[in-house]
């Protein structure tokens, strides 16, 4: 069995554990709820949740016995997100652990007690969720998956696989901080590139397609998806938009190429949710989130789709191919 379809297989199988199963004799029962803003059907996140899971299970944390799990998933709509948010919170679990900036600043609305754990918040100090990356200061902490000097990037590899594009649309959620953070990154090395952006809000699908059609009319054009819950939520649609238009896009995430996007590069959100793992474990243990600090990825991962690459017309470089951690044929 491949490694990511057992990881799915592991976060599907936890879902459904019976939650009524007591604890051991002389065992305490401790609580984590997890609040995902994605369809309870997305393999993708299925495959995060697992691999929480199992990186917990290492450290003697086992459902039924002494671990009681209670999961929501919200979809990418905010309201749902707030709902779910307060219904974990209600629950009085030991610790949350929740992603993106959308659900983690929800969850912060609902409670600044509950200790909370994020394996993904592209600023979390721009947005507000902690008080610095060195000593966070309140009820929550994590893992950030980038820094904004990473989506510059982004606009070099779109160059350096769609050598001929000039003219960039950067798809942003203008709701977040880090929305506009990615672009102004983006932005700043776009003129040594030779490539004018501009930006493209993301607040409904009617909006995007309406967006991405009218840049698609005139030549040259290239996609940039930063990083959001909405983002995630649009999955589908924008990598269809990109097909349909021709457009070469860049993403931040392995799951996006995995579907027929052309390439990605960023944090390996696997290894987030298992490194999350170990802040779950330890204040699970007694320790305060706030004396936690927030780590940087230690594995980012390049991803590239050949079979969308040649629909496009593409070559990708030999040099690009060979730093790719994984081609998609």
């Amino acid at each position: 069995m491949k490694r990511r379809e057992f990881i799915t297989l592991l976060g599907g199988a936890a879902a459904a554990w019976p939650l009524a199963a007591r604890a051991q004799q002389g065992e305490r029962m401790r609580r984590i709820g997890i609040l995902q803003a994605a369809a309870a059907d997305d393999a993708e996140f299925q495959a995060r949740v697992g691999a929480f899971l199992q990186a917990l299970a290492l450290s003697g944390w086992t459902i039924g016995r002494n671990l009681r799990i209670d999961t929501r998933w919200a979809g990418g709509k905010a309201d749902d997100i707030r709902r779910h948010a307060a219904e974990l919170v209600a629950l009085a679990p030991d610790v949350i652990l929740t992603s993106g900036a959308a659900a983690v600043g929800a969850m912060l609305q609902v409670t600044r007690t509950v200790p909370i754990v994020f394996p993904i918040a592209v600023d979390p100090v721009g947005a507000g969720f902690v008080d610095s990356l060195a000593r966070p200061g309140g009820n929550a902490t994590g893992f950030m998956t980038t820094e904004y000097s990473i989506s510059g990037k982004w606009l070099e590899l779109l160059k350096q696989i769609a050598p001929g594009v000039t003219r960039v649309a950067v798809l942003r959620d203008p709701a977040i901080s880090s929305g506009t953070g990615q672009f102004g990154a983006i932005q700043a090395v776009a003129p040594s590139l030779g490539v004018e952006v501009s930006p493209v809000n993301m607040r409904d699908a009617g909006e995007i397609e309406r967006a991405v059609a009218d840049f698609a009319r005139s030549p040259n054009g290239g996609l940039i998806l930063t990083a959001s819950a909405l983002a995630n939520d649009h999955r589908a649609p924008i990598i269809t938009l990109a097909a349909r238009h021709k457009l070469p896009a860049v993403y931040y995430e392995r799951s996006f190429v995995a579907a027929g996007g052309l390439v990605s590069y960023g944090a390996d959100y696997i290894d987030q949710f298992r490194r999350a793992a170990g802040y779950v474990d330890r204040i699970l243990r007694g320790e305060k989130p706030a004396d936690l600090p927030v780590q940087a990825p230690t594995k980012y991962e390049l991803v590239i789709n050949l079979k969308t690459a040649r629909a496009l017309g593409l070559a990708v470089p030999e040099a690009l191919l060979a730093r790719a951690d994984e081609v998609i044929e």
